[in-house]
């Protein structure tokens, strides 16, 4: 038997004699198009995985476990996980053209419901992530303000003992706790309570997002150029300044420090596995939506940028981030004090400040300096406590030797930080925060269409009126986000991000993986790739899916499990607003409860489609009039084409070996999931292992009414016809057939000749298609017919 490689050398025909001047090509505008659409989709990608925490969610898990050790960790895990499933994704997408709930309905119908679970994961996803557009437009709101307000302590009307927090900690970390969330101290608190200007900005969110929807706003190329190099400008600008920061190296040293006995904390291994997920949005569904619009051959080299650009984008952030936590450690404590003392003798003999705002000249000999200095501010009269709190410099009066943010306020504290030092700090604040809000929006908006568009193409109401579904799932989802806009909704969003989300997505691509590469079957997953790619997939990545990839998800699924109901529940950091600084407390169970029920409520389509499909499937065995024949044998019929076509720019311009190929590949593609019983001629040549009866027996005994080839073509058996001939025709004529098999041997061996099976043919071209055209079904049924035997 000849390799697959050997046999198409074979079938390359001798390229003819050109001529030097190259011919006109009529495809080259065509293919010009392709191309475009081909870098839009990679730039649609790129900016989706831009927006999946890359900013705002890795700097503080890195802060979180130790810096350079996550990094690390994160890295390994990128190579052998990341890359390798959002390569899957991505060819498969490509190779069947459907969406995220159709492809799982083709490939395996039992385990249909995975398609609808990715769409309840994009529901949780744009809930949290419209949330974060809020915390950025509020940003973007007070940028506008000269000088920035949380570069220095906030006005207050009201002077009084617990106004002096602002002192003990950074003016950014105030800002953050004080001015945007309003926080409370507990999850369980001030729930009922929501902060007006957070509840807009979900709603300005919201409304963006349907208004798209609607009107079907298309970004062209050159803006989604801009929008994608836009934040590595301003993340290059604000690194070179952070350079020039005291701490600066501090920090950045910090970042990369590793531990090796930090390796065994398996809490470090789920975050990072967990976050890999996240950042490249598997298990959503999103990729394959993508993929299937346009993209190229070069599936590993997509998955490898995008994974590369993900992995930039967030050392990028981290490193400026850590850089600025060098900076607050260096300016904190004793330093701050000096810096306080120095500023305030500067405005008084400036004259802004009355003589008697002067501070002691000994409080830095003092054991404990920050508190002789803040019972200085308390014992002023109340105009001028008002005064010195205000012109206070942002830096932290208490020695800050630990982390000064956890959770994913640090990033918005740390770039508001960062972009309050350049010169011109408004304009800088402006820009940032508007290309933050930018990046959140797309992200959202492609998030949202992984909900919408699916459920459009499976739903005839929606399908019939477009608008009504965006509207319903917009209303629904400012309703559902609106809990994240109380005093508690930072630490709900949270639990989302740190517990829920990251369960859900393991359990969802572990099914992912278990269904491509042992049910579906990895080794003919290649094959059929095969006929899409023109060659054969690197082995390595079946290798990774079989033995790598799904061990490792279903070890981190124990972890996450572990860790959400251990003895001692999962904490979240909360502010103390009396201590001025975070503090760890653990979720309550009425909290736990709720991630639970939202877990298992997004799991639940699984087995519910399952049971409805075998449920289905004996109703429908036992009411078909047909049933019994077709079991027993089933024709090959022409089918009709799907919406997508396979190829719809490359039947024009085909060159012979490309053709031989594409032949190839449909005849290997054949192999649908109920077992066919075809022409006696080809049940012959069933030995080869690259026929028909190939099929996965646990495969082929749930799905009997299934095609999957990537021209699956499709019609009622009532409406069959094969050559101009009904249903019943061919069923009398194959019955016919077996009647006279055992007079028939000249008749079957000179039909063995003219239907070669490739793998048992030496010399014979790929070229032969099961689901060709109507011409060469009716030559084979001609050929088959009992009157020529």
């Amino acid at each position: 038997m000849k390799s697959l490689e050997n046999k198409l050398e074979e079938e390359v025909p001798p390229k003819p004699a050109t001529s030097t001047s190259p011919p006109w090509n009529p495809m080259t505008k065509t293919q010009y198009f392709s191309q475009m659409k081909r870098n839009e989709n990679i730039l649609i990608q790129v900016a989706f995985s831009m927006g999946l925490g890359s900013m705002w969610r890795f700097p503080y898990l890195c802060l979180q476990n130790g810096g350079g050790t996550f990094i690390l960790i994160y890295f390994f895990m990128l190579l052998l996980f990341g890359i390798p499933l959002l390569y899957m994704e991505l060819i498969m997408g490509q190779w069947l053209r459907l969406d995220n709930i159709r492809v799982w309905k083709h490939l395996m119908p039992w385990l249909g419901g995975i398609g609808y679970s990715s769409i309840l994961v994009c529901m949780l996803m744009s809930l949290s992530n419209s949330i974060i557009i809020a915390w950025s437009l509020s940003y973007l709101g007070h940028s506008f303000h000269h000088p920035l307000p949380w570069s220095q302590c906030p006005l207050l009307k009201n002077i009084s003992v617990t106004d002096l927090s602002c002192l003990q900690t950074m003016s950014h970390q105030y800002f953050w706790y004080h001015s945007i969330l309003y926080a409370s101290g507990r999850i369980d608190e001030g729930i009922q309570v929501l902060v007006l200007k957070l509840a807009m900005g979900i709603f300005a969110a919201w409304s963006l997002l349907v208004l798209t929807m609607i009107m079907g706003l298309k970004i062209s190329m050159p803006i989604l150029v801009f929008l994608v190099f836009l934040p590595f400008v301003i993340l290059l600008c604000l690194l070179i300044r952070g350079f020039f920061l005291e701490g600066a190296v501090i920090g950045l040293r910090r970042m990369v420090t590793t531990e090796l006995s930090a390796w065994a904390s398996l809490d470090l291994w789920r975050q990072a596995g967990g976050h890999v997920l996240y950042s490249l949005g598997l298990g959503m569904g999103v990729i394959i939506n993508i993929s299937y619009k346009a993209g190229s051959n070069n599936y590993a080299q997509v998955a490898s940028l995008l994974a590369t650009v993900n992995l930039v984008t967030s050392l990028l952030a981290t490193s400026i981030i850590f850089m600025v936590l060098g900076f607050w450690t260096t300016t904190s404590g004793h330093a701050c004090i000096k810096k306080s003392i120095s500023e305030m003798m500067d405005l008084i003999n400036k004259g802004l400040l009355p003589q008697d705002a002067e501070p002691p000249k000994d409080i830095l000999l003092q054991p404990s300096p920050s508190l002789v200095y803040l019972d200085w501010i308390n014992s002023l009269p109340g105009h001028l406590k008002y005064q010195v709190i205000h012109f206070s410099p942002s830096c932290s009066i208490k020695a800050q030797k630990e982390q000064f943010m956890q959770g994913p306020g640090l990033a918005f504290a740390a770039f508001s930080q960062a972009v309050s030092l350049l010169p011109g700090g408004s304009f800088w604040a402006i820009i940032f925060f508007l290309t933050l809000c930018i990046m959140e929006l797309r992200t959202f908006t492609i998030v949202s269409e992984g909900i919408i568009f699916p459920l459009q193409n499976c739903m005839s109401i929606f399908r019939n009126h477009l608008s009504l579904l965006s509207v319903v799932v917009c209303l629904g989802g400012f309703l559902g986000s609106i809990i994240f806009t109380s005093h508690a909704g930072s630490y709900i969003m949270s639990l989302f991000h740190e517990n829920l989300v990251p369960l859900i997505l393991v359990v969802i691509v572990a099914f992912q993986n278990m269904g491509l590469a042992c049910v579906y079957g990895a080794k003919r997953f290649r094959e059929e790739m095969y006929g899409e790619l023109g060659h054969l997939i690197w082995s390595f990545y079946t290798f990774l899916w079989c033995y790598v990839t799904l061990p490792g998800l279903l070890a981190l699924l124990t972890l996450f499990l572990i860790h959400l109901y251990q003895r001692m529940p999962p904490h979240y950091v909360a502010w103390n607003s009396s201590m001025s600084q975070e503090v760890k407390e653990p979720y309550p169970e009425s909290a736990l409860g709720w991630a639970t029920f939202l877990s298992v409520l997004t799991f639940l389509p699984v087995p519910v489609h399952s049971l409805h499909h075998r449920w289905f499937l004996r109703d429908h065995t036992v009411t078909n009039p047909f049933g019994k024949l077709l079991n027993k044998k089933t024709p090959v019929v022409p089918r009709t084409s799907l919406p997508w076509p396979k190829h719809p720019l490359r039947t024009w311009n085909v060159a012979p070996q490309d053709r031989s190929r594409e032949n190839a590949g449909k005849r290997f593609s054949m192999t649908p999931l109920r077992k066919l019983s075809l022409p006696w001629s080809m049940q012959s040549q069933s030995s080869s292992w690259f026929s028909l009866p190939l099929i996965s027996s646990l495969t082929s005994a749930f799905s009997t009414r299934s095609a999957i080839t990537p021209s699956r073509k499709q019609v009622s058996p009532a409406a069959m016809t094969l050559g101009g001939k009904n249903l019943a025709q061919q069923i009398k004529e194959e019955s016919s057939e077996d009647i006279c098999q055992e007079t028939s041997d000249t008749a079957h061996s000179s039909n063995e000749q003219s239907h070669p099976v490739p793998g048992e043919g030496a010399d014979v071209p790929l070229a032969t298609e099961i689901s060709g055209s109507e011409e060469t079904e009716g030559e084979e049924s001609e050929g088959d017919s009992p009157s020529n035997r």
